[in-house]
This record gives C-alpha cells, sequence and structure tokens, in this order.
C-alpha cells in the first residue's frame, strides 16, 4: 500500500515565515515534503499552475485573460506543455513523479458549456500531450475528472464522458493511465461509463463522494485503486486507523490485494496553510507504513479499540495468548 496526493499544495514558505515566490524553488520543497512523509509517487504540487486548468492554458484557442479562462476557438495542441515543469520535478525526485492534467469532460463543461464536440476536442489535446510526457520518460499520469458528478443517470452525458475518455487513450501505450473522480458522487454514472477507457487505476474522493466507495467495490480486481480519504479541510480525523480501514476494504475488494491500493488526500490541499498541508502528508505516509507491517507489530500504533474487544479492554494491544492445543 501507498501514499499520494490528489490536488494540489500550498505554497511553501521559508523558515522566516515568507512564501517562496520561485516557482522552482517551491517545487523542490513541496517535493522533499512529500518524500519525507514517506509519499510516492510523488507530484509538482501543481505550484506552476496558474487556475485549475494548470499549463492546458497554453493550448491554442484559449484565452486567458483578466476574466479568466474562456474559449475562443477549437482547442488544438501544438507543442508540449508540462514536458518541462514534469522533467524538473522528476530531475529533483528520488521516486516516481506522476503528472496530473485535468479531464476533457470537466473542462468541457466549464468552457465549453458541455459541448461533447468540444469534450473530444479537448482529449484529442490530451492525448497529444501524454505521448508527449510519455516520450519524455514519466511512466504516469493522473487525468483529474472534478465534474464527474455531472453524469448522473442522463445517457448523453455519459457517452460524452465514454467518447472522450476512449479517444484520449486511444493508442497511447508504456504508461500508467489513472484516473481520479474528486469534489463529489459519481457513482450514479456506473462503472461502465466511468472506467469504459483502459485506465490502469482509478482515484475517488471519498470525503465530498463518499458513494464513490459503490464504484470501488465495481472496479475490477486488476485495476488499482487511490482512497482520498484524507479531508482538504482542517481540523479533519486523519486518524490511520480511519485511513487503512478504507486501504483494507479497498484491498478485499475484488480480490484486489494491498499491492493495488494507495492512500490519498481527497483533492486540493491549496486552501491550507503549509504546515498543515505537511501534517497531512505526514499522516498519510504514516498510515501507509503501518500498512507494510505485520499485523502485531502494526497493532502497537493503533488505537487499540480498533484492534480486538481484548485490547481495547486492556487499553493497549494485547496479543491473543498461543492455543495450548488439546490436554493430554
Amino acid at each position: 500500500m501507498f501514499a499520494t496526493l490528489l490536488g494540489s499544495l500550498p505554497r511553501p514558505h521559508r523558515p522566516d515565515g515568507t512564501l517562496m515566490a520561485s516557482d522552482d524553488a517551491a517545487v523542490v520543497a513541496a517535493i522533499e515534503a512529500q518524500g519525507s512523509a514517506g509519499l510516492d509517487p510523488l507530484t509538482d504540487g501543481r505550484l506552476r499552475d496558474r487556475g485549475p486548468f494548470g499549463a492546458l492554458t497554453g493550448l491554442r484557442g484559449l484565452d486567458d485573460g483578466p476574466a479568466g479562462l474562456r474559449l475562443r476557438d477549437v482547442p488544438t495542441w501544438e507543442t508540449p506543455l508540462t514536458v518541462r515543469s514534469w522533467q524538473f520535478a522528476a530531475g529533483h525526485a528520488q521516486g516516481i513523479v506522476k503528472q496530473a492534467l485535468p479531464g476533457p469532460y470537466t473542462l468541457a463543461h466549464r468552457l465549453g458549456s458541455g459541448d461533447p464536440g468540444v469534450a473530444l476536442a479537448f482529449a484529442r489535446a490530451l492525448r497529444a500531450e501524454v505521448a508527449a510526457l510519455a516520450d519524455a520518460g514519466c511512466v504516469l499520469v493522473e487525468v483529474e475528472e472534478r465534474d464527474a458528478h455531472r453524469i448522473g443517470t442522463d445517457e448523453a452525458e455519459r457517452q460524452s464522458f465514454r467518447d472522450a475518455h476512449q479517444l484520449l487513450l486511444d493508442g497511447v501505450t508504456g504508461l500508467h493511465c489513472s484516473l481520479a473522480i474528486v469534489g463529489g458522487n459519481a457513482d450514479t454514472a456506473g462503472i461502465e461509463t466511468i472506467l469504459a477507457a483502459p485506465y490502469s487505476s482509478l482515484a475517488v474522493d471519498l470525503i465530498d463522494g463518499p458513494d464513490n466507495w459503490r464504484l470501488v467495490t465495481k472496479t475490477p480486481g486488476d485495476r488499482g485503486i487511490v482512497c482520498g480519504a484524507v479531508s482538504t479541510r482542517h481540523p479533519s480525523d486523519d486518524s490511520p486507523e480511519l485511513l487503512l480501514w478504507a486501504g483494507a476494504y479497498a484491498a478485499a475488494s475484488a480480490n484486489r490485494g494491498a499491492v493495488r491500493v494507495g492512500l490519498a488526500t481527497a483533492g486540493d490541499l491549496a486552501d491550507l496553510a503549509w504546515e498543515t498541508a505537511v501534517s497531512k502528508m505526514v499522516a498519510l505516509g504514516r498510515a501507509a507504513a503501518i500498512a507494510q507491517l505485520p499485523h502485531e507489530e502494526a497493532a502497537v500504533h493503533l488505537d487499540p479499540r480498533a484492534i480486538d474487544i481484548r485490547s481495547a479492554a486492556m487499553g493497549r494491544y494485547r496479543p491473543p495468548r498461543p492455543n495450548p492445543g488439546p490436554d493430554r
């Protein structure tokens, strides 16, 4: 079981409390904080992004003005937009660095009034960006859909989502593509819609979208699951008992196994203080580390009430007494 981030981080600050103005320095600090917390794969914290769509504002056909991003023409890809930033992050990391991209369905709804044709155009552009990342050596791309909760039972919306993601992954090989569903419940769309495209794993927000557990239980066992179980708000319950329960439940579904399960934040931490975001990363890494331990070693790190009745009564972990066998 591993631990990673979904969404963005707040900008780190220097020891004197002032924010890091340099994007490069902020990214390095974010990577170091994730590594120290035990997270892997890592991200650049989306600290170079200006707005929710990041570097994709550089697509032809988009205008990024004072009023925000708007769609002027059919969005088309002309040159790599995230490769340089991914290369910088990967060059300063000890582990795998994933690159996050916004999903075509969300892009179409927020910039193109939900037009299926616009969703397909974004999917085409994203496919080119994914191919550029793969050529640069990136092995893990995360496609984030923040508006999947809009799909519901509307067959036209379902078809738009399916078509866009199938086009996005058409012909893409040689890397792990993960689909992230954050921001609400998308379970009514059905797993046949959410995983219509051949994503290797599914990441789900289980805080603002608790019914996304229904997607987890319907996901085939050969696909990975990333449980977004650490709240983006503060204060919140980030205890290892809760996180390990989520991970164990995902691992048990469809006989998936813990090796295909990750723990994560449920979305952006950008609105939190840097110290609070770090504490949440530490909670994630600690839970993943405990999950690697044998049962008796893991139990001493957990609330005895989460182990068994005997330990709860003793107020500490109390291993079961060995069976002496039949009387002789």
